[in-house]
């Protein structure tokens, strides 16, 4: 038998982006300054900058650590198409750093997950 040690400590959040026609698709500096602009939005804190590669493809991955957990997006230009990934702590809104996204991107399309980890 498993007892609970309380209320999850993490949220998973992820958000696909449609429809991008953004230069974001291929600009590494601007991709990790909207990773940065996000992870302030949510309150969130890194001691680092992202790290960024360059992907087959023409694509970018582009990861930021924070104290507890990530931001992580990835860019597909042939479709198009931005995935982000977040994980944090529980008492913080990852919606807020999904937000920063909506607005930078102007997507035709979004769609997402939310989950309790830990």
């Amino acid at each position: 038998m498993t007892e609970a040690h309380g209320p999850p400590p993490l949220q998973h959040r992820s958000a696909d982006f449609r429809g991008v026609r953004s230069p974001l698709l291929h600009d590494g500096a601007a991709l990790s300054g909207l990773l940065l602009s996000a992870a302030s939005a949510a309150g969130l804190s890194s001691t680092e900058s992202p790290i960024l590669r360059q992907l087959p493809g023409g694509g970018l991955a582009a990861v930021l650590l924070l104290d507890l957990g990530h931001l992580t997006a990835h860019t597909m230009p042939q479709r198009d198409l931005i995935m982000l990934d977040i994980l944090v702590a529980a008492n913080r809104d990852p919606q807020r750093a999904v937000e920063v996204f909506v607005r930078k991107l102007g997507a035709r399309e979004s769609r997402g997950t939310r989950q309790e980890r830990g």
